[in-house]
């Protein structure tokens, strides 16, 4: 069984509480999680990385044991900036930054704004600069409407979520991606009123349109690249990854053929190889410094 206790650090970055794992030593991997994790969905990967990397694996502002404060916003650029000064706040330079679902959406739009700040950049089941597949795309849009409605607000923070969010997930419990326990780490907060109106805070700040910006930025993107998908995700299609490939310069795109969205967790072991390969790629002196935005991401 992988570790799963790591001792926690903290961070104060806007009056926020950020929750981290710092292990092993070397050139930096950035580990950055999505919807509705925390650093723990990297679990069968750190341990491997932390043998010849300095492995640096947030819990981000509001997930996991991060504090979930209403006065930070989550609006897309603020999310990006929020990265950029964590980045700097841990003293980490040249990173490898391996991002999955919406780590990797905020990941894509700090790879574009501070190239050359990345060694290499893996993006796994992402929205990245799309959005999502259509059953999903409007029932996130509606949830995002409901948040962001004055009339409708304190009706959605009343909305049982953690028990919505069981059921949602519970398909990924029978596929052995996490068991009850871990699942219940990820989503036990939503039960209580703190959670719940977090929850509905994060809602409101979201935003479901593709991003025109990410896409124009993709071809400039400079340091070596891996596309890492399961190909039968529900939320986010393997077609984001094919166009993330076919753009990106070099990029090398690693199909996990009957894999779902949470790839890490479902097939640990394929992704690990993934990485492992990437890492293994020569990063070009100044990484991304070559790259050049059409205007700001």
């Amino acid at each position: 069984m992988p570790q799963t206790d790591w001792a926690q650090r903290r961070l104060e970055l806007d009056g926020v509480a950020l929750s981290y794992l710092d292990t092993g030593s070397g050139e930096p991997v950035l580990l950055l999680h999505g919807y509705p994790q925390s650093h723990l969905c990297w679990r069968h990967q750190i341990g491997p990385l932390a043998e010849s990397y300095r492995v640096v694996a947030l819990d981000w502002f509001g997930w996991g044991d991060s504090e979930r404060s209403l006065a930070i916003s989550a609006r897309y650029d603020d999310e990006v900036a929020r990265l950029d000064r964590v980045v700097d706040a841990l003293g980490l330079s040249g990173v490898n930054l391996f991002a999955h679902d919406y780590g990797g959406y905020i990941g894509l739009g700090w790879v574009l704004s501070r190239p050359e700040s990345v060694r290499r950049f893996a993006i796994l089941n992402s929205r990245a600069h799309r959005t999502f597949t259509p059953g999903f795309y409007w029932q996130t849009a509606v949830s995002c409407f409901v948040a962001r409605w004055p009339g409708l607000r304190a009706a959605f923070a009343r909305l049982p979520a953690g028990k919505m969010h069981r059921r949602a997930l519970a398909k990924y419990v029978a596929l052995g991606c996490f068991d009850e326990k871990l699942l219940e780490r990820y989503v036990g907060w939503m039960d209580t009123v703190e959670g719940r109106r977090w929850l509905t805070h994060f809602y409101a700040g979201y935003e479901t349109q593709p991003r025109t910006l990410l896409a124009a930025g993709l071809p400039y993107i400079r340091c070596p690249t891996a596309v890492i998908w399961g190909d039968r995700d529900p939320y986010c299609p393997f077609s984001t990854g094919q166009e993330l490939a076919a753009t990106i310069p070099g990029a090398e795109l690693t199909r996990i053929v009957g894999a779902d969205h949470f790839v890490m967790e479902e097939r640990p072991y394929a992704v690990l190889e993934a990485l492992r390969r990437l890492l293994a790629r020569e990063s070009t002196p100044g990484y991304g410094h070559g790259s050049a935005l059409p205007s700001a991401v």
